[in-house]
């Protein structure tokens, strides 16, 4: 009884193995499976990828193509046409000498324009030199000078002219303007603009209506010192404001409103004077009495 009792359980047990190692089986083929799908995934992919490749460079290597036959083309052209100079050499060489002629006259006038614009630039050191000759290196630096064109630019600051929104001039411009002085003397027979200018900001005065006004009775305040205080003769001197009307700066930032809040004393000599001054040193002159 045991025994046939036991033969059932050998069964079961043969069974159960038998199932365990389909199911295995079954586990790794599923698995290689896939595998084999992503890798036949990728191949198809990597395929497509080759096809698009493939069929730029075929459309680079037809472009190539034609580029080579339309430059083949352009030699062919220009053989042409060099055998067609060649054969009528005569005419082909007046033409290379007209060329030739044409080039030379270019570079010609390109040297002539370099030499004047040296030639300006020298003349403009020189006047600059001579007009500032009697300042010293300290008051050099609280004076701009500039040439353009022979004219001459003194540049000077309205903070250091004149109290904010007035046209009074201040005491401690006393001693540029004696160095202003200085200069315009040096040179007596030279006319001298004094103009004022000011920023795009309205000014608020009773007694004042706008920057016209207020650049105007600057430039006037200026001319009356150098009349009355250092001697400068007033024939010589001409008042002018131009208000806010000529920039040298973008008003739209407060450094640029400073810069355009000036008063330029412009010396003006006429061609022979200008021509003289070239060579001439200023006169020594002492300094005015205040």
């Amino acid at each position: 009884m045991k025994l046939y009792k036991s033969i059932p359980l050998m069964f079961l047990s043969i069974l159960l193995i038998s199932s365990c190692v389909s199911n295995k089986k079954y586990t790794e083929l599923q698995s290689t499976f896939d595998k084999l799908r992503e890798r036949n995934q990728e191949l198809s992919n990597k395929y497509q990828d080759s096809q698009r490749e493939l069929s730029g460079a075929n459309s680079r290597s037809k472009s190539l193509e034609e580029q080579i036959a339309s430059e083949k083309a352009n030699r062919v052209a220009l053989q042409e046409a060099l055998n067609k100079c060649l054969s009528s050499s005569n005419q082909g060489n007046v033409n290379i000498s007209k060329l030739v002629d044409e080039i030379n006259s270019s570079n010609q006038y390109i040297k002539q324009l370099i030499n004047t614009k040296s030639k300006s630039d020298s003349l403009n050191m020189v006047l600059t030199n001579n007009l500032t000759r009697s300042l010293s290196r300290e008051e050099l630096g609280d004076v701009d000078v500039q040439v353009l064109k022979g004219v001459v630019y003194i540049s000077l600051a309205d903070n250091m002219l004149y109290k904010s929104g007035s046209y009074e001039v201040s005491d401690k411009a006393n001693e540029t303007l004696n160095k202003i002085a200085k200069i315009i003397k040096d040179y007596d027979t030279y006319d001298v603009l004094i103009e004022g200018n000011t920023d795009n900001v309205p000014i608020a005065q009773v007694n004042i209506r706008n920057n016209w006004d207020l650049s105007a009775l600057r430039a006037s305040s200026v001319v009356q010192a150098l009349q009355s205080k250092y001697g400068v003769d007033p024939k010589r001197l001409t008042a002018g404001g131009r208000g806010e009307f000529n920039p040298i700066a973008d008003n739209s930032t407060p450094a640029g409103k400073t810069k355009n809040r000036r008063t330029q004393i412009i010396i003006t000599p006429k061609l022979d004077q200008f021509m003289e001054l070239i060579g001439k040193a200023p006169k020594t002159t002492d300094a005015p009495k205040q």
